[in-house]
């Protein structure tokens, strides 16, 4: 081993620490509490098996804000891949100050989402109602974030605002990569715009889809601090999403142990969803070629 190559390795050391210190070994340690009955707090604990994990399974509360969270998940991730690519599509035309719009755009991401989440809690519970009053709509003049039927889509449209910025640069980047030789060509033939989206521009984009449904749909799952800010998981636990109960329950309510086995649970099942999304995209990239 070359001197060089050894300082890369003594370089990269101080990293691989840090990323074992605060993040491999809480998680394995996580893993490790989710066969005990710790309750987070006392010096004591035994081991139970398997038991959190079949509770888990049992549990009401559990199966509630699963459907909250893939109901969340769903509904952000077509809205953001949608929105996204329209505005994607938009940004990369020729019109005057593109780059003042495609910083416009991205400005969302840079803000941190606590900050936008509690900046929209003050909108949807001042502002729009007294909109909701001078427009006469029944709707608006009300809290949207206090009516347990609706107070998901107030989450999905803070949710989306922010996470199209990201996912629009992605798109843009796929939109560079396409040859202006096929547009031409695609002209000289008389197809329509509609055509060149559906010929063209889609199936081009296909790799760049792929990542874009898998992230929007992993953020999505993992939703956690604009129900925070917005809702608390309320009004009583209709926003509730996993990420929170686990939060809740392991942090302030002695289930330590027991959410320890939820997390590992909904780990594997966030896996399991971006592989199967992985591989369902990956085979229509290969269709398309």
């Amino acid at each position: 081993m070359t001197k060089r190559r050894a300082a890369f390795y003594w370089m990269t050391l101080p990293a691989l620490l840090l990323f074992f210190t605060f993040h491999t070994y809480p998680a394995l340690q996580g893993i490790f509490y989710a066969f005990t009955n710790w309750d987070g707090f006392s010096s004591g604990y035994e081991f139970i098996g398997l038991k959190n994990f079949i509770n888990v399974f049992k549990d009401s509360n559990v199966l509630d804000a699963y459907i909250f969270t893939f109901k969340y998940a769903i509904a952000a991730t077509v809205l953001i891949n949608v929105l996204s690519l329209l505005i994607a599509l938009g940004l990369n035309a020729k019109i005057k100050a593109k780059n003042f719009f495609r910083g416009f755009y991205f400005l969302p991401n840079v803000l941190g989402v606590l900050i936008i989440g509690y900046i929209f809690n003050y909108l949807f519970s001042n502002v729009f109602p007294v909109w909701g009053e001078k427009l006469g709509s029944d709707l608006l003049s009300t809290n949207l974030l206090g009516n347990p039927d609706w107070a998901w889509i107030g989450i999905v449209f803070v949710g989306v605002w922010q996470a199209v910025a990201y996912n629009t640069i992605l798109y843009l980047a796929g939109l560079q990569t396409i040859p202006t030789d096929l547009y031409e060509a695609s002209s000289l033939d008389g197809a329509s715009k509609w055509q060149e989206f559906w010929k063209i521009t889609f199936p081009m984009l296909a790799s760049f889809f792929t990542i874009n449904m898998v992230l929007a749909m992993k953020g999505g799952l993992m939703v956690f601090d604009q129900i925070v800010a917005l809702t608390g998981g309320g009004p009583g636990t209709a926003t509730r999403s996993i990420a929170l109960l686990i939060y809740q329950g392991g942090f302030t309510g002695g289930e330590f142990a027991y959410q320890s086995a939820n997390a590992v649970i909904y780990f594997i099942v966030i896996v399991a969803i971006s592989l199967f999304q992985i591989k369902v995209l990956q085979r229509r990239e290969l269709d398309q070629l």
